[in-house]
């Protein structure tokens, strides 16, 4: 097939590239930049230019393709409910390009929107169309396109990561440096998922190879991770205590990440695995955590290896 992927120089899908070319399918990647488009070329794949900003540009790289990966996002959390809103837009664009004919759409989720309650695993089969976390706008534009007869699937995904790069983590990294402490609220029981970056890249193969509309695919290799273990593996790398806060103590501390540092995010996999073969074989995030740099920010190492 020939694969349009949005995000093509970016975290996850510059590690789809790679796996979509070692499969046989040829690649149109996009990229804002002269320097993206050089390292796409030196992979392999063609280029398109767009941005997020302007939609219709961006999604003009679908026009010829067989099939679209989306996973581009502009990961400024401080602006995060303003950058949901510019993922659904996008959403849309390609779904205009896709009109009337049956290729398929795979875009990018949180695990978050599976949840079916408080304290309970997200799961494949579940859609909270009111959960108040903004990324519910990327499944509401999905499921507005497949109205229209689009063939969408999704991927959700969890904490992210490799030594570099940990998806939410990577900011709670920032804050532990500037404060002088890696916290926690209350005890600590707080529990997210996570999956390393090569084993989601090879999630979206999987998923676009066995496409079928509708589906939502959990990329979630580990399925509860306490925010204890992960703020004590934060401190040891960075040399600093791990501390628990209380519920008031927290706003301060976390500032904008206050409420993701309070929020229960555990989820299942296992349908993924069950349908599509998924088998994670990377390292945990606390392998990853160990194995990092923590004398520079996450930013400046993404920077230096552009």
């Amino acid at each position: 097939m020939r694969v349009f992927l949005t995000g093509a120089t970016g975290f996850i899908g510059s590690r789809i590239l790679p796996e979509l070319l070692a499969a046989g399918h040829q690649v149109v990647g996009n990229t804002r930049s002269d320097v993206g488009a050089r390292r796409l070329e030196g992979a392999g794949a063609a280029v398109h230019r767009g941005d997020l900003d302007d939609p219709a540009r961006l999604a003009k790289g679908a026009e010829l393709a067989d099939a679209v990966i989306h996973t581009a996002f502009d990961h400024d959390f401080a602006r995060y409910a303003e950058n949901c809103e510019k993922d659904r837009r996008v959403i849309e664009a390609v779904g205009d390009v896709l009109a009337g004919s049956d290729r398929p759409l795979l875009i990018t989720s949180a695990v978050g929107m599976g949840s079916p309650g408080q304290g309970q695993f997200a799961r494949e089969d579940v859609l909270d169309r009111d959960h108040p976390t903004p990324r519910i706008a990327s499944e509401l534009a999905g499921l507005a396109v497949a109205e229209r007869g689009i063939s969408v699937g999704v991927v959700r995904l969890p904490q992210v990561h490799d030594p570099v790069k940990q998806g939410l983590i990577s900011p709670l990294i920032d804050i532990a440096r500037e404060k002088g402490v890696s916290a926690y609220v209350g005890e600590g029981r707080v529990r997210w998922c996570a999956a390393a970056v090569e084993d989601v890249a090879r999630l979206y193969v999987l998923a676009l190879e066995r496409h079928e509309p509708g589906a939502r695919w959990n990329a979630v290799a580990e399925e509860a991770i306490s925010m204890r273990s992960i703020a004590e593996a934060i401190g040891a790398g960075l040399g600093v205590p791990a501390s628990s806060l209380t519920e008031n103590e927290a706003g301060e501390h976390f500032g904008w990440m206050a409420g993701f540092a309070k929020l229960d995010m555990p989820a299942s996999g296992a349908v993924t695995r069950d349908q599509l073969g998924w088998e994670p074989a990377g390292p945990t995030l606390l392998d990853d955590l160990a194995r990092m740099d923590y004398s520079v920010s996450a930013d400046r190492l993404m920077s230096w290896n552009k």
